[in-house]
């Protein structure tokens, strides 16, 4: 079967393109069971592609997705009016588990919003050219995760390890291995070429934590491993940055432990609940810090409060004018959150991080900056909505 001959599904927003079809979990707890992990030893630490490839590539998988009609096998894969996607995703337990993009087994779109419906039939097809029925256990939108399964039997299961972005550095060797355009189990090799970035979700509300990468991530590589030097995940392969539709250099992939995150939920009831605050903010950085006379250089400053919402309910303020500083327009007058439970704010994207750890319910300690004073305020946090 050729990709031509695959409707991908899709989504393109901003020049982004989804690039499949259309806790603290990380490592052998979070991949579960006691299976046989993959561990690529390198010599003096350099980087072997050949070897991640041959110890990896077995473990990662073709997940082609059904919608429309239903079906009865996978002969039919073109009948009846049928749509189907195709993407990529890789098996984490001798259970048959397998980690895969939440838009390669449902309807959703980047930046979407409604209801996401999952494919009628999701079938799976190892290296060794076996083919099977899936499950799909659950899926995350705001972090584009899904847990699929497959039944064991007969089939060689060999899981991939889980690693972490916590010492991943711009520059360190990565790998990519996944179905571009239908051409299964292709390796790709690149470097990490920045971390931290903030990118579209099947939501309104951002995936942050991203990794950029130059490996090649392609339409089918959605859902498909990005390995480090040592062949452990440290991230799923999810869209591309393209005016064109195809690899411009410019590829990202959601952390392994976000996906961890969203792991340990999906396997206990199917969904994911995620901590709500209820603020949109700006980044503060010195120049800016400096016009509002302000004595940080770093931090959220608050433009809007969500009526009702957890923020607004523990009396954070938000922006009351507008002014123009270097080209753009600022909310300004709101407070300045400086800190959540004792962690310093200094990027963009610390803030939604930061809550992103906590569960709906948790109190938020936030330090703040108000007319220059210094305070600390409790919020109780929320549940997230689709829509901020």
């Amino acid at each position: 079967m050729s990709y031509r001959e695959i409707a991908a599904v899709a989504a393109v927003a901003a020049g982004l393109v989804v690039a499949g079809c259309g806790g603290d979990g990380a490592g052998d707890s979070a991949a579960g069971g006691d299976a046989d992990r993959v561990v690529i030893a390198t010599a003096n630490g350099s980087f072997n592609p050949g070897a991640i490839y041959e110890k990896a590539a077995p473990g990662v998988v073709t997940v082609l997705s059904i919608f429309g009609d239903d079906g009865d096998d996978a002969s039919d894969l073109f009948g009846g009016g049928r749509g189907v996607g195709q993407g990529s995703g890789f098996v984490i337990s001798d259970d048959g588990e397998i980690l895969t993009n939440a838009h390669v087994v449902t309807d959703a779109e980047a930046s979407g919003s409604g209801p996401i419906d999952q494919a009628k039939d999701v079938y799976v097809q190892f290296a060794d050219r076996n083919q099977v029925p899936a499950e799909i256990i659950g899926f995350d939108p705001f972090a584009d995760v899904a847990l699929i399964k497959v039944e064991p039997d007969d089939l060689e299961i060999e899981p991939l390890e889980l690693g972490s972005i916590d010492d991943l550095a711009v520059g360190a060797p990565v790998a990519a291995i996944g179905s571009p355009f239908g051409q299964d189990q292709s390796l790709s090799t690149g470097v990490v070429s920045a971390t931290d970035r903030s990118i579209e979700s099947l939501t309104e509300f951002r995936i942050d934590g991203a990794i950029q990468t130059d490996a090649s991530v392609n339409p089918g590589n959605s859902g498909g491993p990005l390995l480090d030097a040592d062949g452990e995940v440290i991230g799923i392969n999810q869209q591309i940055n393209t005016t064109s539709g195809a690899t411009q250099g410019v590829g990202f992939a959601v952390p392994i432990d976000l996906a961890t995150r969203s792991l340990e939920q999906l396997r206990e009831d199917g969904t994911v609940d995620y901590a709500f605050i209820g603020v949109t903010t700006q980044a503060l950085y010195p120049q800016l810090a400096e016009r509002l006379d302000l004595d940080v250089d770093a931090g959220a400053l608050v433009a809007e409060v969500t009526n009702g919402g957890p923020a607004d309910e523990a009396g954070i303020r938000g922006g009351d004018q507008t002014i123009e500083f270097q080209g753009q327009e600022v909310e300004v007058g709101g407070d300045v959150i400086v800190a959540v439970n004792g962690e310093r704010i200094v990027g963009e994207s610390d803030l939604p991080r930061l809550v992103s750890r906590l569960a709906p319910g948790d109190e938020a300690e936030l330090e703040i900056i108000r007319d220059g004073n210094r305070e600390n305020v409790t919020v109780t946090l929320g549940t997230r909505e689709d829509a901020p």
